[in-house]
């Protein structure tokens, strides 16, 4: 039997950080399925825009919105605006993150709630706004991204490390509880990816350490993303995309 081809069409999706690499390609993956993509961002508008105006240029419906994330005041304006623009929300990706390498002996209290806030709290506030359409149209996606960071050291640091760890459990706790209402909730997991935001891997020449010797791209993972919004039978798993750096 050949392999289906994942149709998106009438679907509306929202990828929070969706601006600039992995989001970035998320959001073209979804919109290349035919999905209406709602682009998150809460400083980088003009990337933003950016990646709506190609978008828009392959035929799809995108539109670039500001909030932040770890607010749940932003989250449901923003929340509203994309259901007023595009309609309901049937895929959510709950990209948003912040990876600031602090070592312990550096860490503050203020850096550490701020990085539980916006990698973990967020992906609560979104999903609990989504859940309600989600549940009364009795379907819906949710793909939480993670890290190898949550079951490894990690280069980062432990708020990092401890941030992921729990959006994991987050993932699990939701997936058990809405399978029966046609939602599935899933994490992937990225080792070192090739964005913008790797220059500290490359310094510490971590793919040299990896099975295949390189970072990955982001399409990579966005491709992951799509596999488990296309398929109904997987929820509460975390998927890894890291190279072999780990086998779970």
């Amino acid at each position: 039997m050949p392999a289906r081809i994942l149709d998106l069409n009438g679907r509306v999706a929202l990828v929070t950080g969706g601006s600039r690499g992995i989001g970035r390609a998320i959001s073209l993956a979804l919109a290349s399925c035919g999905a209406s993509v709602a682009v998150n961002y809460r400083q980088r508008e003009n990337q933003a825009a950016d990646v709506v105006a190609e978008i828009e240029r392959l035929g799809g419906r995108a539109l670039a919105v500001r909030a932040d994330v770890s607010l749940g005041s932003d989250v449901t304006t923003m929340i509203g605006d994309i259901e007023q623009r595009l309609g309901p929300i049937d895929i959510l990706v709950n990209n948003a993150g912040t990876a600031t390498m602090i070592d312990i002996d550096d860490l503050t209290e203020a850096e550490f709630d701020q990085t539980l806030a916006v990698n973990l709290k967020s992906a609560f506030l979104c999903t609990q706004a989504v859940l309600p359409g989600m549940r009364s149209r009795r379907w819906g996606r949710v793909v939480n991204l993670s890290s190898a960071a949550a079951r490894g050291p990690g280069l980062v640091g432990i708020h990092y490390n401890a941030s992921k760890a729990g959006l994991e459990g987050l993932t699990r706790g939701y997936a058990a509880r809405l399978a029966r209402d046609g939602i599935t909730v899933n994490a992937v997991a990225p080792g070192p990816i090739d964005t913008e935001m790797a220059g500290p891997l490359k310094a510490s020449n971590v793919a040299e350490r990896l099975p295949v010797g390189r970072l990955g791209e982001a399409g990579e993972v966005a491709d992951v993303v799509m596999m488990v919004i296309g398929n109904a039978f997987i929820t509460g798993q975390t998927i890894p995309v890291n190279g072999g750096a780990s086998f779970i």
